[in-house]
């Protein structure tokens, strides 16, 4: 599938949500109304991969996340703020701030970072 994300561009409102204890606050960029090949999304398409987004940007870090006496994360935070990351599709807390859909998501849930948002999509079924 061609990545529905034509942009790296996110809107970040203005004091967004703070992230509490050992989560981080993620906004999800908009789904484009079509590909970068101009193909135009159904919107049952563009809808499922708005619930379904994989790829976000971190906004902030709560204090606690990524404590350095714990194993997993012995070799340092995982990612940082500004930084586009990779999430499993459903996780984390959805919901919608200043009409800007944002996530809160454990620190542990990161897959990834990714140096170019547009160039993920969701694998196809």
């Amino acid at each position: 599938m061609t990545s529905v994300y034509s942009t790296a561009e996110v809107f970040v409102p203005e004091n967004p949500p703070k992230p509490m204890g050992y989560h981080l606050l993620v906004v999800m960029p908009k789904v484009q109304e079509a590909t970068k090949g101009g193909v135009l999304l159904p919107t049952d398409t563009k809808t499922r991969e708005d619930v379904a987004s994989i790829i976000g940007k971190v906004v902030s870090v709560g204090e606690d996340a990524y404590p350095t006496d714990d194993p997993k994360f012995s070799k340092g935070p995982w990612c940082k703020e500004g930084d586009w990351v990779l999430l499993s599709k459903y996780s984390g807390h959805r919901f919608e701030y200043d009409n800007t859909e944002m996530r809160i998501v454990n620190d542990d849930s990161i897959l990834a970072t990714v140096s170019d948002p547009t160039r993920v999509s969701r694998a196809s079924t």
